[in-house]
This record gives structure tokens, C-alpha cells and sequence, in this order.
């Protein structure tokens, strides 16, 4: 059974990736943050971790990008999980009575219509995840009271399900990053991401572009962020996808002659996207 960092506790959406990349043979290490995750493999506490990058929603998570460039971690896979979000209860709950829902910041804004919809008067609490909503609801058993969770925290923390599936946006996706200190070796995989930083002048960043189209190379995602103490300059962290492991290591070599610096953060199998969560 592997060991796995997450941020949060058993429940949230990050144990529910690593369960779902590593079916189900999983022991989790509960981290408070982000910074704790890295931390966690630093420090040999555990070998892997999983770690939110993206939300089909919400965006990236750019602080994440800085982590894992900053404690060298290595990118070693990829999961999409459909992010479902559902109204829990004590069972003792009437859901006619309900005063105050409570969960992670992001999970109540994704459910904004249908709470203005049915709890127009109900009080919103926002806590640091929302498996730990659920386990809250559970343990301290506020009075009229709800979660808005997914259904494994329900299941966990023997919780009712009130209403499934009450996110506004029913394609809603978290891209997860599967990370180690030691990264794959490149035969075999179909896809990177890296990071780059390129000259302040005229068409630089459109060249290093240019030389992927070329080489037949798939650019998925690209994102600027800021580095910190250099103003109006940017990593731009990249993740591209390739049919033939050789274009991809001659794009490598060609970028290298024209970025001012590069780094491989991880060479992986592509995830593929996919409605997880509808019958857990």
C-alpha cells in the first residue's frame, strides 16, 4: 500500500484522486497546506503526493506552480477528477429546517445557484475544505446544519445525502498532479510539462512557441507567472503532448537554444478526462 500526501483529510477530493490514480491502494498523509505536502516528500516522510494544479472553474493554482518548483519536485502523473458536489446532513436533519451550510470557499460559490435557489436564507460558513465540513457536521453536530461535500466524506463520516449533483457547472474538473522527488524516464510517456523563462524582446517567446508546431508537438496549456522580484517578467510553464518520444526530445534541444532557461518539471502518461464521481 502506498503512502500519499494530500492537502486536506481522508474525504476530500485529493484523497479521492489518489485513490482513483492508484486504485484504491492508498494510505493518506494529511497535510494542512500545500507547503506541507512538499514538505512531506522533502523530508522522506512519504515517496509521492498529490497535488491540485487546475480547475476547469477556478483556473490554476499558481502558487502551487511555485512549490513545486522551489522544493524540486517532479511531475510522475496527471488524474482529472469530476468534481460533484452534494448537500449532507446528520440523519436526524430536516433539510426544510436548514440554517447554516458549511464548506470550502470554492465549493459554495460552484453551488451559489442552487443555494439562492432553495436555501435563500440559510447562513454560508466557509471551512478549509470540505471534507472537513463533513467531518465537522459529524462530530459536532451544529443544529440545522448541512455539508456540501462529495460522497465519499459522506460515506466516511456516515453522513445523509440530501441532494447529489448541486454544482451550477456540471462539467466541472480538477486537474490533479501525481509528484515525487525522482521524475520518469522519458520512453514511454506522451506528455510534459515544463517551465521556461525567455529574453524581453521582440517575438522570443513566439520563436520558442514556433518550435514545437514544428517538431509536431501538441501545446496543451500554457501559463505566465510572475517571478517574484523581477517585475514584467515571467516563467511560462507549458504542458505539451507528443505521438513520437523523438520529436520531443529534438523540440527539447531546439528550445534550449533559444529559451533563456528551462526546466523539465515531469515527463508522464496523459490522464484522460472522464465523469468519475457519478455512481461512488
Amino acid at each position: 500500500m502506498k503512502k500519499i500526501a494530500i492537502q486536506g483529510i481522508a474525504g476530500s477530493f485529493h484523497e479521492d484522486a489518489a485513490r482513483r490514480y492508484y486504485k484504491d491502494e492508498v494510505e493518506v498523509y494529511e497535510c494542512k497546506s500545500f507547503t506541507s505536502v512538499c514538505e512531506a516528500i522533502d523530508k522522506d516522510e512519504v515517496e509521492v503526493a498529490v497535488m491540485a494544479i487546475e480547475n476547469s472553474i477556478a483556473g490554476s493554482l499558481l502558487n502551487n506552480y511555485q512549490l513545486i518548483k522551489d522544493f524540486h519536485l517532479r511531475v510522475i502523473g496527471e488524474i482529472y477528477v469530476h468534481i460533484q458536489l452534494n448537500l449532507m446532513g446528520n440523519s436526524d436533519l430536516d433539510p426544510k429546517k436548514i440554517q447554516d451550510i458549511y464548506s470550502h470557499s470554492i465549493a459554495l460559490k460552484q453551488c451559489a445557484e442552487y443555494l439562492e435557489k432553495y436555501y435563500p436564507n440559510a447562513k454560508t460558513h466557509e471551512m478549509s475544505d470540505t471534507a472537513y465540513s463533513a467531518k465537522f457536521i459529524a462530530e459536532e453536530k451544529p443544529e440545522y446544519s448541512a455539508a456540501i461535500g462529495n460522497l465519499r466524506s459522506a460515506e466516511i463520516y456516515g453522513l445523509n445525502t440530501i441532494e447529489t449533483g448541486i454544482e451550477t457547472n456540471k462539467k466541472n474538473y480538477t486537474r490533479f498532479w501525481i509528484l515525487s522527488k525522482h521524475g520518469n524516464p522519458t520512453k514511454g510517456t506522451n506528455k510534459a510539462s515544463i517551465c521556461f523563462e525567455v529574453g524581453h524582446f521582440h517575438g522570443a517567446l513566439a520563436k520558442v512557441l514556433n518550435t514545437f508546431a514544428e517538431n509536431k508537438i501538441n501545446l496543451t496549456k500554457i501559463q505566465s507567472v510572475p517571478i517574484i522580484g523581477k517585475p514584467n517578467e515571467y516563467n511560462f510553464h507549458v504542458d505539451i503532448e507528443w505521438e513520437e518520444v523523438e520529436n520531443y526530445d529534438r523540440a527539447i534541444h531546439q528550445v534550449l537554444k533559444s529559451a533563456s532557461s528551462l526546466s523539465v518539471l515531469g515527463e508522464y502518461l496523459r490522464g484522460e478526462l472522464a465523469i468519475h464521481n457519478e455512481n461512488i
